[in-house]
């Protein structure tokens, strides 16, 4: 279960029904073809209006770009993109250009982010670029913004552990139907919501910049749409950071079971955190004890879900959901052990609340737009059987997210768009000097798949926080000195770690969080 990015977007990140119709086009094994050059030119000529948007960012400004819908056929039907940019601010001879950012997702509204990057990044380096963050296609404010079902999250859901077959069967409806709902409100554009989709919009934004090259940083999945760029357009990267990297060979099916593997360990973690701390959460004094309350809470709330003002609100889906949040970062962990503890002993249920509303609600056009992308990259297995022989499978001996990420992708066993056999081979010929960032225990980018896509990217080198789980290790806070330090001399210069291998410097993780008072 991919999300934009939590550590980084706290404070910044969290519709228009279109017609139904027409056709899914062939998806092939190859990315959409390059646009000429009266298209790159027509965008070189295009002048950005750009506004001052407080409400997104401090200090941004937006505007938004017309791109084709389908890049073969540039002169037809047009969608919009919405971008922000936090000017550089260095005198015109110190600049060096335009770093694009990227949140991950699929799907993560991206704007905010120009912001959060330009106040996190060190002044002097910050001052020099001009940081464009942007919407993908189908998100947030660019048009169309995808909405398959806007009711999908409301109220209590079926529970994501399908106690019987027939539990397992209301579940596989309910993505089928998802998947349907999609087609009949945006069949049109479905087909065109891949990341090389995506990529070439970064290139027309790249074209409408007046730029040459671009540096690029990317989170979570923006490592794999970094990725997919520069195996597409490889001459026209600058420089580019992939922070938390995506295994682009496991697209997607694979890199999602790897994932609840990786989540299960977080989530121990996190048990043992909350047991060293005994003395004021008074949920036992080992992880397994831990484990026992929250699963017990979890029980609970199957049985009896938490109201809210219009009816249910929180059961065992959305406590899942909540505590996911603490295996993308341990900075909720004093939180969450607060609300489980609440909970767990008969207390008020507001704290829970509290955290639900916090990190815990989905948002349909992120889950729409996750969907419409990972479901069109490549093929899916199109038989039940296979993802419920893999779930059951992962569930013994990773219970925690093996059913909640399978119900999250399943409407990718039913999706109108069949995307190829094969992932986009990425390539890293011709490249620029890359630099990566990566925690060892990251669950959302397993450490194996990073190293995996390091291979692929010979001119990359790697920081590799050594004990960090954190998804996102720069500009985090509390920061990491280690790789900020990384960060801003590649940015302000160019420079890389200098060791050889697949690990080429590293830096010691933050410290877990120590509870309030």
């Amino acid at each position: 279960m991919k999300r934009a990015l939590l550590a980084a977007l706290a404070a910044v990140t969290l519709g228009v029904a279109g017609c139904a119709g027409g056709s899914a086009r062939p998806t092939g094994g190859s990315a959409p073809p390059a646009a000429g050059p009266a298209l790159a030119g027509e965008l070189a000529r295009t002048t950005l209006s750009w506004r001052p948007c407080p409400s997104v960012g401090q200090g941004l400004r937006c505007a938004s770009l017309q791109v084709p819908l389908d890049y073969r056929e540039p002169r037809g039907r047009k969608i919009t993109l919405a971008l922000s940019e936090a000017p550089a601010t260095a005198p015109a001879g110190r600049r060096q250009g335009v770093l694009l950012v990227n949140p991950g997702g699929p799907g993560g509204a991206g704007r905010g982010l120009a912001a959060f990057v330009a106040g996190g990044l060190d002044p002097a380096v910050a001052a020099r670029y001009t940081i464009v963050g942007f919407d993908t296609r189908g998100v947030g404010a660019s048009v169309p913004a995808l909405h398959c079902d806007p009711s999908f999250f409301a109220g209590v859901r079926p529970d994501y552990i399908p106690a019987t077959r027939a539990a397992e069967q209301v579940l596989i409806r309910r993505a089928r139907t998802y998947a349907s709902d999609c087609q009949k409100r945006y069949g049109w554009l479905l087909p065109y919501l891949t990341s090389a989709d995506i990529a070439r919009d970064m290139d027309s934004i790249r074209a409408a910049l007046g730029q040459q090259k671009i540096s690029y940083l990317g989170y979570s999945y923006g490592t794999y749409l970094g990725q997919v760029y520069a195996t597409l357009f490889p001459s026209h990267l600058r420089r580019m950071v992939l922070d938390s990297v995506v295994d682009p060979t496991g697209a997607w099916y694979a890199d999602n079971m790897s994932q609840d593997y990786a989540f299960e360990g977080r989530m121990e973690a996190f048990f043992a955190w909350v047991a060293r701390y005994d003395s004021i959460y008074h949920l036992g004094a080992t992880a397994a004890q831990v484990s026992t309350a929250w699963y017990t809470a979890r029980g609970r709330l199957a049985r009896h879900p938490i109201a809210g003002a219009s009816g249910p609100m929180i059961g065992p889906d959305e406590f899942d959901d909540t505590f996911l949040t603490g295996g993308y970062d341990d900075q909720y962990w004093p939180g969450l052990a607060t609300a489980l503890a609440s909970y767990s002993h008969g207390g008020p249920a507001r704290p829970l609340v509290v955290q639900y509303d916090t990190v815990g609600r989905q948002n349909e056009n992120e889950f729409a737009v996750y969907n419409a992308v990972e479901c069109s990259d490549v093929a899916w297995p199109r038989n039940w059987s296979r993802w419920d022989a893999d779930a059951r499978m992962v569930y013994r001996a990773a219970p925690f997210e093996a059913w909640d990420n399978a119900w999250f992708n399943a409407a990718c066993a039913f999706w109108p768009v069949r995307g190829p056999a094969r992932p986009l081979r990425i390539t890293g010929a011709g490249l620029p000097g890359i630099l990566m960032l990566q925690g060892s225990l990251d669950a959302a980018t397993p450490y194996a798949g990073a190293q995996q896509a390091h291979r692929l990217l010979p001119s990359a080198r790697m920081v590799v926080v050594e004990g960090g789980g954190n998804h996102g290790q720069s500009l985090a806070n509390p920061p990491n000195n280690c790789v900020n330090g990384y960060l801003n001399r590649y940015l302000g210069t160019g420079a890389l770690p200098a060791g050889t291998g697949l690990v080429n410097a590293t830096c010691p993780a933050v410290p877990p969080p120590v509870p309030a008072g």
